[in-house]
């Protein structure tokens, strides 16, 4: 990079700024999450009582992303974990864990089972699309919390 004139670099804290992020129209911004609540609010960094990772930039993304022209932020996630026996779609993230994507950002979250679109949804409508992301053996448990805790 030193003296190319056709390479550019930039501190982190441009490059990551939601406003500027903003500014490129179209932008879409994929990041993994480990697990999702069924509020929609994502863990990316916390994993069986320990830090798994940090937040890299990904809430600036997420909100950079949204507020761009015709922007989207994408949420991926595989729907279970350890050989399918444990759902990532979680009616509560675990006390101490980590909220990386609050539920007011979360835009649209993917597994391999479906992508939904939470923004401008009601708490229930949130709650029953997000359970529409886990695997089918695990939907009848959420659905069943989901009502014990008046979500739907």
């Amino acid at each position: 990079m030193n003296d190319n004139p056709s390479m550019e670099s930039y501190a982190a804290s441009y490059v990551c700024s939601p406003t500027v992020i903003a500014q490129n129209d179209k932008m879409i911004s994929i990041n993994s999450v480990l697990e999702v609540d069924l509020l929609g609010q994502a863990n990316a960094e916390y994993l069986e009582g320990a830090t798994f990772s940090g937040t890299g930039g990904q809430l600036d993304f997420v909100r950079g992303s949204f507020a761009s022209s015709g922007g989207k932020s994408f949420l991926v996630f595989y729907s279970t974990a350890k050989s399918g026996t444990i759902s990532r779609v979680v009616p509560r993230l675990a006390s101490g864990s980590v909220v990386t994507t609050p539920r007011a950002d979360t835009h649209y979250l993917a597994t391999e089972h479906a992508i939904v679109n939470l923004k401008g949804k009601s708490t229930r409508e949130r709650a029953l699309l997000i359970i529409s992301l886990a695997h089918p053996k695990f939907r009848d448990e959420l659905m069943k919390q989901a009502e014990d805790m008046y979500l739907i």
